[in-house]
């Protein structure tokens, strides 16, 4: 892998460029997918290739192939350079990637059992017995429940110097319980919604969420949702689960951030951001209880690496301080755009065939100090929400509204009555100014989520967010009808 990178190097080099780097990149994911008693989804996929960025005349080029032969590195560097030559005649400004990165290292996901190791036997039989476990449930229409694993082998090289080698294993999971009764359909998912809970981890991660054990309590409130009273409308306070408190923080915090769109190079798929550069440093994006980070150093979040896509290391990054907006995501490019000198390590892309975007790693709302039961007991009147639903943000990140699947009433410090198609809607930094209290380390998870989007063509990337149960005072909820 040196040689064939370093050929790569070599050639772009010869002609012209002044920046080039090569990714190779080598990826196994293994899916499995239980419906009803049958499996559903059996799939093992491999793939492997490579991609050439280059810089010449100011501009980028790009190019990529599933080949790895000499003859085909040489050609895919020859046209990454034609592109960027091309590309120089319509450019706005050189490209200006700041200090130079030059480091050599190696980075592996901490695993004490490889899932790859564990037999397909034993992973379709946790499966099928947590879907019989939901089955049991009286009335319940439909149980699923799925596995994904991970590994990725990267190989990071530039003309600056850098010889990067990284191993990523990622462990994912979820149950799903859906009831059905007079053309009304209610859902329940475990740990998470949309599919599933991932981390970098190995098979341990899988263990820790004792799929079978949750499963008979998600089928229950998944029948009893069909007969709950609905969420009522008004303006109240809020709770929302940890789950859902990553939702919130990945869709009105996370995408905001990223600093290409608030630059407007990402614009047409999910909109800009209304944190434009003047807000840097001063704007009041929360209470004084709010506290964000950018953290791609976590053990098991989903968004922690060793170094990112450019070959720059894995950072801890203020995003939000005591309210205050302080930081933004950026690549080497995008932060010399606002006159800083380093990138805080955030490209990444999502396969060799494409080039690193300015990507979320662990985006973090920091643990409080309260105690979820505590939490409550401090609430005389208002709703707890647990486990997104569904979603809906304007494209600059600020209006929005989001429903979750499950809620309670909360009546004199306890939960009262179960609560269905529960919703609540804000703008950003008012929603986040109303949060006055932030649950404590011992029930803070870094939720994984496996299915960002981003990019044209598109790209899903695997991002993380630390979660606490957190209260909100003065919400609109309940416009679902």
């Amino acid at each position: 892998m040196r040689d064939l990178a370093q050929r790569a190097l070599d050639l772009a080099q010869t002609q012209g460029t002044t920046y080039a780097d090569v990714r190779i990149v080598e990826q196994q994911i293994q899916s499995i997918a239980v419906k009803n008693g049958v499996i559903e989804r059996l799939a093992q996929n491999a793939s492997l290739g490579f991609g050439v960025r280059v810089v010449v005349d100011g501009a980028w080029g790009f190019a990529a192939s599933a080949g790895l032969a000499p003859k085909e590195i040489d050609r895919v560097t020859a046209e990454a350079v034609r592109i960027a030559r091309a590309s120089a005649r319509v450019k706005n400004a050189n490209v200006d990637l700041g200090w130079p990165e030059v480091h050599q290292g190696h980075y592996q996901t901490p695993v004490r059992r490889d899932p790859f190791s564990v037999s397909l036997e034993d992973k379709i039989e946790l499966l099928l017995a947590a879907d019989e476990a939901m089955r049991r449930v009286p009335g319940l229409t439909v149980a699923r429940s799925n596995l994904e694993f991970l590994r990725e082998r990267k190989v990071f090289a530039s003309t600056e110097g850098s010889f990067i080698e990284q191993e990523i294993v990622e462990s994912g999971a979820g149950l799903e319980a859906t009831a059905t009764a007079g053309g009304e359909v209610q859902k329940r998912s475990y740990p998470n919604s949309f599919g599933r809970h991932q981390g970098t981890a190995g098979w341990e991660f899988i263990e820790s969420m004792a799929l079978i054990e949750h499963a008979p309590r998600l089928a229950e409130e998944a029948v009893a949702l069909l007969t709950a009273r609905p969420c009522p409308s008004g303006v109240t306070t809020i709770i929302l689960d940890g789950t859902q408190t990553a939702l919130q923080v990945h869709e009105s915090c996370g995408h905001p951030i990223e600093l290409d769109r608030v630059l407007g190079y990402e614009a047409s798929y999910a909109g800009t951001s209304f944190l434009t550069v003047d807000k840097l440093g001063h704007f009041r994006y929360g209470s004084e209880h709010v506290n964000l980070t950018a953290d791609a150093t976590i053990p098991g979040g989903l968004g922690t690496f060793g170094f990112d896509d450019e070959g720059v290391p894995a950072q801890r990054t203020p995003i939000v301080r005591n309210g205050i907006f302080v930081g933004y995501l950026t690549s080497r490019e995008t932060a010399r755009a606002i006159g800083q000198s380093r990138s805080n390590g955030t490209m990444r892309a999502s396969s060799w065939n494409r080039i690193p975007l300015i990507r979320m790693t662990n985006i973090n709302l920091e643990p409080g100090t309260w105690k979820l039961n505590d939490l409550i007991a401090d609430t005389d009147d208002g709703i707890f929400m647990a486990v997104n639903r569904s979603w809906s943000i304007d494209d600059r990140r600020l209006n929005f509204q989001f429903g979750t699947e499950i809620a309670w009433e909360i009546k004199g410090g306890k939960l009262g009555q179960m609560l269905k198609n529960a919703t609540y809607t804000g703008i950003t930094p008012q929603f986040w100014a109303s949060c006055d209290a932030i649950c404590g380390p011992a029930e803070w998870v870094v939720w994984g989520t496996p299915n960002c989007g981003k990019g044209q063509p598109s790209q899903l990337s695997h991002v993380g967010h630390g979660a606490a149960p957190a209260r909100f005072r003065n919400v609109q909820v309940g416009i679902l009808r």
